[in-house]
Parts: structure tokens; C-alpha cells; sequence
């Protein structure tokens, strides 16, 4: 006889209830004018106020780097040029602390091996999370956590359980651009990514 096991939910990702122009993402990347490059790139949009403004000092060591506090964040100009994307992260500001911002690009034929980011999950006390927006992706993009594709389009924003194995592969002729987003999870943010995994 066989038993049918109740499908269990695995929280590991989620589409939260937020929306964003994929086209005013994509013209505001395009007018960076990012330079040409040959596997991955970053570009910062938010970064350690030390690395922005080289005359500010660099904060002393800290025991713990993991949640963000071992250092003031400033925007960098490629933010405070692209109004769009200025709005996307002061509307999270206005949820809770953010830290580190980029653009993460992924070459045409390359890939990021499977990996694990210790420090980015809900679950994992005094850290960040990340928000993950697409901006330019193509059909042979496939981004794998715990082996399972993640379907992430354009002008989404995703949580992703990191600190789970994970990789992408671009086998397409372009190349993909992501938006990511660390931020502090304070109780509303976290509230409504449980929330979420509900739906």
C-alpha cells in the first residue's frame, strides 16, 4: 500500500509583494555605462562610507562583521545618479537599515559555482539578508538553490535562503544583471517575508 506524504513547504525562497519598472531598471543600468568585462563584475551602489568618501577614516576591527553595524554605509554617486533605483532603496531605508547595494553581472557562457553564504539568513542571529531584483536576464539564465531552479523575472524581488548551497549558470549570449539588497531584518521585514512563504 502506498502512503502519501503531505507536501511540506520549504522556506528556502520566496517572491515577495513588491514590484519594480523592469524597463526604467534596465535604462537606468544601461546609462551607467558599465565597462566591458570577462566573467563577473560589481558594481557598488551603497558601500562602507570609508570606501565611498576615501577621507573618512576606516572603522576600527570588529569582533562580529556579519549584521553591518562595524561601519557607517554611504550611496555612491552611481546611485545618487540613477533616480529610479534611489527610490528603490530609500523605500527599503524606510523599512529598516541598509547596508551594502550592487549590481552583480554575470558574463554570457559563465557561471558562479555552488556556494553558501553563512551570514545571509533569516534564521542566522545578528546578520543581514539579501534582496535579489533582475534587471537583465535571458532564457538560458538559471539560478540554483538546493539544486532547484529559482524562476526570477525582471522588476521581482525575491528572498533566497543563502546561506543554502547555490549557483547560477548563464548560458545565453548576454549578460545577466542582478540588484541586491543586504539589509537588517527587523521584525516588520521579517513579519512580512513569513508572511509571504504563507501565499
Amino acid at each position: 500500500m502506498t502512503t502519501v506524504q503531505p507536501t511540506q513547504l520549504i522556506n528556502d525562497r520566496v517572491k515577495l509583494p513588491f514590484h519594480f519598472d523592469a524597463n526604467k531598471l534596465f535604462d537606468e543600468y544601461m546609462a551607467l555605462q558599465a565597462a566591458d568585462f570577462e566573467y563577473y563584475d560589481v558594481i557598488q551602489l551603497r558601500a562602507p562610507a570609508h570606501i565611498v568618501d576615501e577621507s573618512l577614516p576606516k572603522p576600527p576591527p570588529a569582533a562580529d562583521y556579519a549584521d553591518g553595524s562595524w561601519t557607517d554605509w554611504l550611496d555612491t554617486n552611481a546611485l545618487m545618479n540613477s533616480p529610479y533605483l534611489n527610490d528603490i532603496i530609500n523605500s527599503f531605508k524606510e523599512i529598516t537599515t541598509v547596508t551594502l547595494v550592487r549590481l552583480l553581472r554575470l558574463a554570457p557562457h559563465s557561471e558562479v559555482k555552488e556556494h553558501t553564504d553563512p551570514t545571509l539568513g533569516l534564521e542566522i542571529e545578528r546578520s543581514v539578508i539579501r534582496l535579489t531584483i533582475p534587471i537583465v536576464k535571458n532564457d538560458d539564465v538559471t539560478f540554483y538553490l538546493n539544486d532547484t531552479p529559482v524562476e526570477m523575472e525582471p522588476g521581482e524581488c525575491w528572498y533566497l535562503r543563502l546561506t543554502d548551497k547555490h549557483r547560477v549558470i548563464n548560458a545565453g549570449n548576454i549578460e545577466r544583471v542582478n540588484l541586491t539588497i543586504d539589509m537588517i531584518p527587523n521584525d516588520n521585514l521579517r513579519q512580512l517575508i513569513e508572511d509571504s512563504f504563507v501565499k
